[in-house]
């Protein structure tokens, strides 16, 4: 949708319908004071703004609305024109020993399609060791004294009725972000390899796509300022604000009138109704005028130089996705962290076959295909909320399954589809991006709450793109064996159109490694929930951190964590936890990796639960809720356990 327009706009279907608004549109906007875009100065600042930098317009004014020409590296830029480099350098690739990928004689490649196993090395993309990147910035630093400048911890009493307000309300601390300047000052983590690289001049423009519901003030704003404090902007052809259905005062005319400062530069959409994190991220791919689509949570700060790094790869290749490292900051002070033991360490993106996302260290396949340890290695699949993807691809993929609702199963989806379907994702070890993990999920499902919303997700997911290894699924999550995933047609269809691969070669070339930690789980003997003929409790994990004391407790019919597994190799498990006995106890902990087996059998014939010659036994205490392991007695009702498979309707 063009900058310009300047009044709201309902466009789509009444059932898939959101407003359009930019930074420029007017309604209300005589009504209102606007001020710096901020409000009134919340009173628990009075007796300290001066110390605290509170206000809300942060000097962003100063950087860019009256610089029509800024430096950026070592060259300038007209921020108006596209692509207006006025001064700066021409692209330099005569330095042999530097070059990558391809022998000195050879011609220069622009872009492969993906006909091979994308993720080879980009030519046009050169490291120089000692000499200072052609994108590498100089970032003004903040006032030591400013709060959370360098991304430094603010203390505050947890215990204060604001904190625990905003803890509850969102998940994370917004007292303290609050208290921190929309452009403070955050730490290079980068390997210092990250300095060195000189990527293409000529890049592809972006779209920002930042969806949210009912997010905090000044988490969501410092996203946005991070984004355009440190990024070329001659890049960002915009920032798209996706609203879903929020109702909180502060971003309704409030966030409207603050946008306007950025002259149609961040750009708003509101959904009609709520649509839940997938659909609104499609909703704002399909509005985006960029090159390239980037999506970010709404409490993301980006680090220093973290744009060329994701976009030189699919300017090589339009059917790569690039995933920048995601830091950690704080929820409740707000540090800015590495989340990793060093940065120079690496990790690949692989599940369990319950489609938990877990990490791997890189192979040695991948280590001996890469020159530098800066650069960017292949996954099997990425954790879901940062990434970039070119936008004509994106749509050629379909989106999102338009049939999967609210969030869950998102990633694995567009995983699959992209390697399986001539495309591939890459980790850019030198794109930075910290990211706030809240406690709790704050908000529910709306009117989908209640409903088994991210199992179905999943098994879309699985029945579209898992060909025969749906079965390793179905052995981990039994309950769903009789759920339908809904019509799946149009997603058969689509990968029979792009000409996709089956799961198998995806597995054998590509996610290799997922084997190596999680081989393919046995059939299981039994599952369900197991009810003791003595007290009539079932086994429950409680859902305790692990390790964790394995108690019985009155039988609830629906699963959780009373659906408990115990299969043909002796291994007995609830979700994706091992039940192992310790000390005469049993207690969860992590099942060792690369293992299917464990200590227990199951006698049908006794319905006691056995590892040696001891049997799991229900206590005769007070409340019947302890286990143990005792002398097996065939006789014994407190040691019978009798299994009832429970499935979700």
């Amino acid at each position: 949708m063009p900058s310009s327009q300047s009044a709201s706009v309902l466009a789509g279907s009444s059932a898939n319908s959101y407003y359009i608004l930019d930074g420029n549109d007017s309604q209300n906007a005589d009504m209102m004071d606007f001020d710096d875009g901020s409000g009134p100065i919340d009173p628990r600042f009075e007796k300290q703004q001066q110390l605290l930098h509170t206000d809300f317009y942060n000097d962003f004014g100063d950087l860019f609305d009256n610089v029509k020409e800024i430096v950026w590296g070592r060259a300038k830029y007209n921020v108006e024109a596209p692509r207006g480099i006025l001064h700066g350098r021409k692209r330099v690739v005569h330095e042999e020993e530097l070059r990558i990928g391809r022998k000195s004689n050879e011609p220069m490649k622009r872009s492969s399609d993906g006909d091979e196993l994308p993720g080879d090395r980009d030519p046009d993309t050169i490291f120089k060791l000692g000499k200072i990147g052609n994108y590498e910035p100089k970032e003004a630093q903040r006032k030591p004294g400013n709060h959370g400048e360098m991304g430094k911890p603010v203390l505050v009493d947890k215990n204060l009725p604001e904190v625990k307000q905003a803890m509850r309300e969102y998940g994370f601390n917004t007292y303290v972000s609050d208290m921190i300047s929309l452009n403070r000052s955050i730490p290079d983590v980068r390997m210092d390899e990250c300095k060195y690289w000189h990527y293409p001049e000529e890049l592809p423009t972006v779209s920002i796509i930042i969806a949210f519901h009912n997010e905090g003030w000044t988490p969501l704003l410092r996203t946005v300022h991070s984004v355009l404090l440190r990024s070329p902007p001659h890049l960002i052809k915009e920032i798209i604000l996706v609203d879903d259905f929020s109702d909180k005062e502060h971003l309704k005319d409030r966030l409207l009138v603050y946008l306007k400062q950025f002259n149609g530069k961040v750009k708003l959409i509101r959904n009609a109704e709520r649509e839940g994190l997938i659909r609104t991220r499609s909703i704002g791919a399909k509005e985006a005028v960029g090159d390239v689509v980037i999506f970010l949570d709404a409490h993301c700060e980006v680090n220093i130089n973290w744009l060329p790094p994701l976009l030189a790869p699919i300017r090589h290749n339009r059917k790569v996705m690039t995933v920048p490292v995601i830091d950690g900051i704080d929820k409740d002070d707000w540090s800015y962290r590495i989340v990793y033991d060093s940065v120079d360490k690496h990790y690949r993106g692989i599940f369990e076959w319950g489609l938990l996302y877990k990490e791997t260290e890189i192979s040695g396949k991948e280590l001996t295909r890469r020159k530098y340890s800066s650069e960017p290695f292949r996954s099997p699949t990425h954790a879901g909320g940062l990434f970039a993807i070119n936008r004509k691809w994106f749509e050629e993929l379909g989106y999102y399954d338009p049939g999967l609702q609210i969030w869950g199963g998102e990633q694995y989806e567009l995983s699959f589809k992209i390697w399986q379907c001539g495309g591939g994702i890459l980790f850019v070890p030198c794109s930075h991006v910290g990211h706030v993990y809240r406690s709790h999920m704050p908000y529910g499902f709306g009117k989908l709450s209640g409903k088994p919303v991210i199992s179905t997700n999943m098994l879309r997911v699985i029945k579209t793109w898992m060909d025969e290894y749906d079965k390793y699924y179905y052995i981990r999550e039994p309950s769903t064996k009789h759920r339908l995933p809904g019509d799946i047609s149009l997603q058969l269809k689509l990968r029979k159109s792009l000409n996709c691969k089956s799961f198998k070669w995806y597995m054998e070339k590509v996610a290799y490694d997922v084997l190596v930690s999680y081989p393919l789980p046995p059939e299981n003997h039994v599952w369900g929930e197991a009810k003791n003929h003595a007290t009539g409790k079932c086994i429950d994990t409680m859902g305790r951190p692990v390790p964790g004391i394995v108690v019985a407790t009155p039988c609830h019919g629906y699963g959780g964590h009373q659906l408990i597994r115990l299969n043909w190799k002796g291994q007995l498990t609830q979700g994706e936890w091992c039940i192992i006995p310790v000390d005469g106890n049993l207690i969860t902990k992590h099942c060792v990796k690369g293992t299917v087996d464990g200590p227990f059998v199951y006698d049908e014939k006794s319905e006691q639960i056995i590892t040696g010659d001891l049997c799991l036994t229900a206590a005769k205490s007070m409340d019947h809720s302890t286990l143990s392991m005792e002398k097996c007695d065939s006789e014994n009702q407190w040691q019978k356990w009798r299994w009832r498979e429970i499935y979700i309707d």
